[in-house]
């Protein structure tokens, strides 16, 4: 029996992963090279697609930041907008308190409400009489990014069934990547784009915490694309699909490490970065929209106990950290388009996929 690939070199789907192509690309991994090397952190999706209808190319993806029974646990994070001309539900609380409870998920625009709602429904089944009885609110996380050139964005397709699938989907391990869950209609950087993961291993005074970085990217034009440091994408083949930007990206990092609340804020500025290393300058149709959370420091289960207290790592070690991010957003979009595939869509439009080995041998 031949030995299985290393999932930080080769996608579940068989792609190679930027890691895998050989690319300079920076930095220690985890051992699944994905959000989810966080321990406890599993995600799941729901792929919609139909060989006979081409204008149906849409999902939703799931990020648990806790095994699903401590769901009613706060998660301490920090959210930052680069440009917002996008959604990113529930995140007025997360800046007013600091924290969020529950799965986030993913999915197009016009079907944000539905994860919004699909999430509630997910609450109140697994937590209901604790709702209840304490008089619990819910401000789920619920984020999308625009598949309406591939997909019939205005048949809003996902359900709410297809929001609880996702987050009932969720699993450790690694990470589907490209035309998958709420990436599946997705373009990047006029390619094929969709869902991509990554993970950085970052040693403090000692100590090993883990990054792990998950986007749904679908933004920037071709001329911008930028792999490693070096501007590939006048040099790359391919039919111009946009002649502005039109798309979006939005980032959710996860990290083991004890932070506060306004470190996490400066980890999701810090996404802003790495996608501008891969060419963006975050254009003005972008929402580009990032959410860091720190599986770290749980009070327990809502309601919030009457004092907190907290282990959080000092500002002046968080260097690494930001860099961490940086470099995992950056793969992140690089692994969603190397495994994404071309797509046939509505009105009879075809988005090309990246051609990873002909990226490869741009650095030979």
């Amino acid at each position: 029996m031949s030995p299985s690939p290393d999932p930080a070199l080769v996608s579940p789907s068989g792609s190679l992963r930027a890691r895998g192509l050989g690319l300079p690309v920076p930095g220690r991994t985890g051992l699944h090279n994905a959000i989810t090397d966080v321990a406890g952190v599993t995600v799941g999706m729901t792929t919609l697609t139909d060989p006979a209808n081409p204008a149906l190319h849409t999902g939703v993806t799931a990020i648990l930041p806790r095994p699903s029974q401590d769901l009613l646990a706060p998660v301490w994070g920090g959210a930052f907008a680069m440009n917002g001309n996008g959604e990113m539900t529930g995140t007025h609380w997360l800046h007013e308190a600091g924290w969020f409870t529950g799965p986030i998920t993913i999915t197009n625009s016009l079907s944000l409400g539905r994860a919004h709602h699909g999430t509630i429904r997910w609450m109140i089944r697994e937590f209901g009489p604790r709702l209840d009885r304490h008089g619990l609110w819910l401000l789920p996380v619920a984020a999308e990014t625009y598949d309406g050139w591939l997909n019939d964005i205005y048949a809003q397709s996902v359900t709410e069934d297809h929001v609880l699938a996702a987050i009932d989907a969720a699993t450790a391990g690694p990470v589907a990547e490209g035309s998958v869950g709420g990436g599946t209609g997705m373009i990047a950087y006029e390619y094929k784009g969709g869902t991509g993961t990554a993970s950085r291993v970052v040693t403090l005074k000692g100590k090993d915490y883990t990054v792990g970085v998950l986007v749904q990217a679908n933004h920037g034009l071709r001329p911008w694309l930028t792999v490693c440091g070096k501007p590939v994408g006048k040099a790359l083949p391919g039919k111009a699909v946009w002649t502005q930007e039109k798309g979006s990206i939005i980032a959710i990092v996860a990290t083991d490490a004890p932070l506060l609340p306004i470190q996490l804020q400066r980890l999701a500025r810090r996404s802003a970065i790495g996608i501008g290393r891969g060419g963006t300058p975050s254009g003005n149709n972008s929402g580009d929209i990032f959410l860091a959370f720190s599986t770290a420091n749980s009070p327990g289960p809502l309601p919030e106990p009457p004092e907190l207290s907290f282990t959080a790592v000092g500002n002046d070690l968080l260097d690494p950290m930001f860099m961490a991010v940086v470099e995992a957003v950056d793969e992140a979009v690089l692994n969603a388009m190397l495994a994404a595939t071309p797509c046939l869509g509505r009105k009879g439009r075809f988005v090309e996929a990246l051609d990873g080995a002909y990226l490869a041998s741009l650095f030979s």
